[in-house]
């Protein structure tokens, strides 16, 4: 895809609304809005790369109180005409059409491929690429079978949504938690190398942990960490050149 002139690509990822009380998440929320709408009169596309919801489960009429002034602004970027791209991650996986349905939102479950002005991207939350990490792959494999949500629904919503809460705050990063970064032993830099030796990739976009970093893979070719709203306010945006972080002042 060719951008219009002026036209830019924007990512952001985790989020994690809810957390920790409702005060903060509720100041998040509105942070967040306030730079969709700084953003909104150049924006081509808007990736919100996972964990967007500290915890999201869709029942078939129920979906969590909240987030009101987020869904309404996504809704006027939509109703714009701005494509918004949606991702799952390790905390709000559950997802089952509300986004596409009422907000015109496409929602990835797993990493995706894009090319924009001839650059190419692999954009993913993260969670469960690479070596490593088979216990929660195997988890992972648990809760996203279809049996798996069924039962899970049969739940009272208040204690659905209540327990998914629960589970999803007790395994949060939030006040000033520090993320080591561990380079080549990273399983998404190894991921993202792998995937080099079959085939050329500009940007490799992902979320989940919690770093904003810039990482050379080649001369060619970059590992993106998109940060996190808990601590950094950091997203990327591509305008049609070049990629680079950047954090939000607003």
């Amino acid at each position: 895809m060719t951008l219009p002139e002026g036209k830019k690509v924007y990512f952001a990822s985790d989020f994690h609304l809810g957390i920790p009380n409702r005060a903060s998440s509720l100041e998040r929320e509105k942070r967040i809005c306030r730079w969709l709408q700084d953003i909104r009169s150049d924006a081509s596309h808007v990736y919100l790369v996972g964990d967007i919801f500290d915890a999201w489960f869709e029942y078939g009429k129920v979906v969590p109180r909240g987030y009101t002034r987020f869904f309404g602004k996504l809704a006027e970027l939509t109703d714009q005409g701005i494509t918004i791209d949606m991702f799952t991650g390790n905390h709000d996986l559950w997802m089952r059409g509300y986004f596409e349905e009422e907000l015109n939102i496409k929602v990835h479950h797993d990493y995706i491929e894009r090319e924009f002005n001839g650059k190419k991207f692999i954009v993913a939350h993260g969670d469960g690429l690479g070596p490593g990490d088979h216990k929660y792959k195997a988890l992972k494999k648990v809760l996203r079978n279809p049996l798996s949500q069924w039962l899970y629904r049969r739940l009272h919503p208040d204690t659905g949504i209540g327990m998914a809460e629960w589970f999803s705050r007790r395994g949060s990063k939030h006040g000033n938690s520090i993320v080591n970064f561990f380079g080549e032993k990273e399983w998404l830099i190894q991921f993202s190398r792998s995937e080099l030796k079959k085939k050329h990739i500009d940007y490799f976009i992902f979320g989940h942990r919690h770093i904003a970093i810039e990482y050379p893979l080649s001369d060619n070719s970059m590992y993106v960490n998109l940060g996190d709203w808990i601590e950094y306010n950091s997203y990327a945006v591509f305008d049609g050149k070049d990629l680079r972080l950047q954090y939000y002042k607003g």
